[in-house]
């Protein structure tokens, strides 16, 4: 039976009250979807505390339409909102219609191809100083290590900064928010008021504030500079105009940098750890893998151009990204009464395409759930079946440079080195904020090859 309510007629779903369908998506969110597709199928209707109905789809026909849907009817900005407080109402991943659309052409030069590319040495040898430090042959968390290495290389690409006591203080209070920020409790808003210091509320402002007068600062330093000659993606943010000739405003330029830390840091930090526990799990995937970069890069040198013709390497990244997608689903609220791939659904809900359901499902994939890279090898999923970085005009603007960044750090690492699995520890999927991580930091042992 459909349920009703000030939305009208909706697909089934769980009939738990929000609240607790609220602490099993925080807590236990994979065994939640997936015993709510068991039983309800394809399309059914998930209430959170504080939001309008969520309908979780995972249908190609269904998620083609939201995809290629009006953006005007399908609002993402919306959907994302749970979001503003930390990155900022001007957000690209928070704006809708023409104001989503300005911002998504001003930041969108930064990361063309051949632009991005020339990231590339900084990638790997980032990535080199990251591995002189990690211990051999003893167990050690390893997603602490990639988180440190993406953040490096956005402080390095993003702001375009050197060693120094400007770079370490900006690391040492992103580090602090990115840790704070992956606590699950913030998604609801009740845990987002500030009742002192050391609640999580108090704690994410005052992070906040410490990082918002860094950001400001490097804003103003770039625009005094006004250079023309320098690469890093926020001068050409700060020199960047629309089609009107108008520049971001400081507050813009804020907002727009911290939804690039956040989001092209923890995602690619945590994807490039799942890339490890699936090889560790399937050493012949990884020996395969390994014997690609020897006959790649015999002398052990990494050429950061050449990792993008590594056809098992590119694999491997993206069945990783199919079964373990960091992000497990996106929204769109709808602004009118729709029919997305059959199904009739009411204004003022969130049509909410599931990439992870999507991605497992065996209409789609077959045996979904075991890890063969070759999937990737020949053929070119659709948009609609392997989504990993959202689709349409709301895809992801930084895809290129996160597979890219996964390409280099992996190529570097399993050319000199090799995982094995931590005894006795079983790598479960836990929450990160809106992030799906590995437990325990992933424990790892790194041994010379």
């Amino acid at each position: 039976m459909r349920s009703r309510g000030a939305h009208g007629r909706l697909p089934p779903g769980p009939p738990a009250p929000a609240a607790v369908q609220t602490a099993l998506w925080i807590r236990k969110p994979i065994s939640f979807i997936r015993r709510a597709r068991a039983r309800y199928g394809e399309t059914f209707t998930m209430r959170l505390v504080g939001m309008p109905p969520f309908v979780s789809l995972s249908t190609p026909d269904a998620i083609k339409a939201v995809f290629t849907g009006p953006s005007d009817d399908l609002h993402a900005g919306e959907a994302n909102a749970v979001l503003e407080p930390i990155l900022g109402e001007h957000s690209v991943l928070l704006l809708d219609g023409p104001r989503h659309m300005r911002q998504r052409r001003l930041l969108l030069p930064p990361f063309h191809g051949q632009r991005m590319r020339q990231y590339g040495e900084t990638m790997r040898d980032l990535t080199l100083a990251s591995m002189a430090t990690w211990p051999r042959g003893e167990v050690f968390s390893v997603h602490a290590h990639t988180q440190a290495i993406t953040l490096d290389v956005i402080l390095r690409t993003v702001f375009g900064m050197e060693d120094g006591a400007a770079l370490a203080e900006l690391r040492a209070r992103l580090s602090e928010l990115l840790e704070g920020v992956s606590n699950p409790l913030l998604l609801v808003p009740a845990f987002r008021v500030d009742l002192g210091p050391r609640t999580p509320g108090g704690r994410l402002r005052r992070c906040l504030e410490e990082v918002d007068r860094i950001l400001f600062a490097q804003i103003r330093e770039r625009r005094a500079e006004g250079r023309s000659d320098r690469q890093d993606v926020l001068s050409m943010l700060v020199e960047a105009t629309d089609e009107n000739g108008e520049r971001m405003l400081e507050q813009e330029l804020r907002d727009e940098l911290m939804t690039l830390l956040l989001a092209g840091h923890e995602t690619t930090a945590t994807s490039l750890a799942w890339t490890l526990h699936r090889l560790i799990r399937h050493p012949e995937a990884l020996a395969r893998l390994q014997a690609e970069l020897d006959e790649a890069f015999p002398d052990g040198e990494i050429d950061p151009d050449a990792v993008r013709e590594l056809k098992w390497l590119d694999a491997v990244i993206k069945e990783t990204l199919r079964l373990n997608p960091v992000v497990p689903l996106v929204g769109r609220g709808l602004q009118r009464p729709m029919e997305l791939g059959g199904v009739a659904l009411p204004a003022g809900v969130v049509a909410v395409p599931n990439i992870y359901l999507t991605h497992r499902s065996p209409d789609i994939w077959p045996e979904p759930d075991r890890f063969d890279p070759s999937r990737f090898l020949d053929a070119k999923p659709s948009p609609y079946t392997f989504f990993p970085f959202g689709g349409g005009v709301r895809r992801c603007i930084g895809m290129a440079f996160a597979l890219y960044e996964m390409q280099v750090v992996l190529a570097t690492v399993l050319r000199h080195l090799t995982p094995e699995a931590a005894p006795g520890v079983d790598i479960r999927l836990v929450r990160r904020s809106v992030t799906f991580a590995p437990s325990d930091g992933m424990p790892v042992i790194i041994r010379p090859r």
